[in-house]
């Protein structure tokens, strides 16, 4: 039985790894926009180019001049609808090469366990913290950048620049203090700052349950490489939002695996 014969496709061994990689950064893409309103968006300007294509061939002359002149002014159109992702993109480019490049560097000099140590040390009094609100049924929200944008932080709170501390984060979010009311920026080993007013997320499949603080938090995530945890002032239960997605009812367990993770 003779085998089948691909030497039409004439491929090159740099025509595989261009497609590979053209997959991977499709795949990093959608990743990045899964269960987010862009991804409708990207649905809908899809159809609008294929029906452009079959009026096109239809030689339906008004609907081929209307959706031409959108067409044409397609990638100038992505850049503006796609601004928030497109940045997420290069944060994470550049973020995990520079983090990738830094953690090198220290586990060549110190070793894994000195990383875990110090990791640790950061960790422990934010999930202290968090076991103390989730007792007291105390709202909470922290965000975590590893890239701290001072424009975007700062001119919608209070500049802090203290040491992360069980006890300052408490007393933060405490109902009576006029800081509450907003989120806790934690970048660079500091918290850098309180009472942030975050972006809303848009999209609209999340539970009704959600308030605003899981929204906050959620958006937050959607539009910057940061992540985000949510202590809810109704159960008490630990979430913990990013790229946009969700992940419910942790336990504390959990949340020192994804914060030594990310943090």
């Amino acid at each position: 039985m003779e085998g089948f014969d691909f030497s039409f496709l004439n491929l090159r061994f740099l025509d595989v790894v261009d497609i590979l990689l053209v997959a991977i950064i499709i795949y990093y893409i959608f990743n990045l926009i899964r269960g987010t309103i862009a991804l409708n968006i990207l649905f809908g300007l899809a159809i609008i180019y294929v029906v452009y294509l079959v009026v096109k061939q239809a030689h339906m002359r008004l609907l081929t001049e209307i959706l031409g002149g959108f067409v044409s002014v397609g990638f100038i159109a992505l850049i503006v609808v796609f601004q928030q992702e497109i940045r997420r993109f290069l944060l994470l480019i550049g973020k995990n090469a520079s983090l990738q490049k830094d953690k090198a560097w220290w586990m060549f000099l110190f070793g894994r366990k000195e990383i875990e140590k110090n990791n640790l040390s950061r960790i422990k009094p934010v999930i202290d913290a968090c076991k103390s609100m989730q007792k007291s049924r105390t709202g909470a929200l922290l965000v975590f950048a590893k890239y701290f944008d001072e424009q975007f932080y700062q001119n919608s709170g209070e500049i802090i620049e203290a040491r992360i501390s069980k006890r300052l984060l408490e007393s933060i979010f405490q109902k009576n203090s006029p800081l509450h009311d907003g989120a806790v920026v934690i970048s660079e080993n500091k918290i850098r700052c309180a009472s942030c007013i975050l972006p809303l997320t848009d999209n609209d499949q999340l539970p009704p349950q959600f308030g605003l603080r899981h929204r906050a938090g959620i958006g937050v995530s959607e539009m910057s490489d940061a992540v985000a945890v949510i202590v809810s002032e109704e159960t008490g239960e630990i979430a913990y939002a990013k790229q946009g997605r969700v992940k419910m009812n942790l336990s504390f367990m959990e949340l020192e695996k994804l914060l030594n993770k990310d943090f």
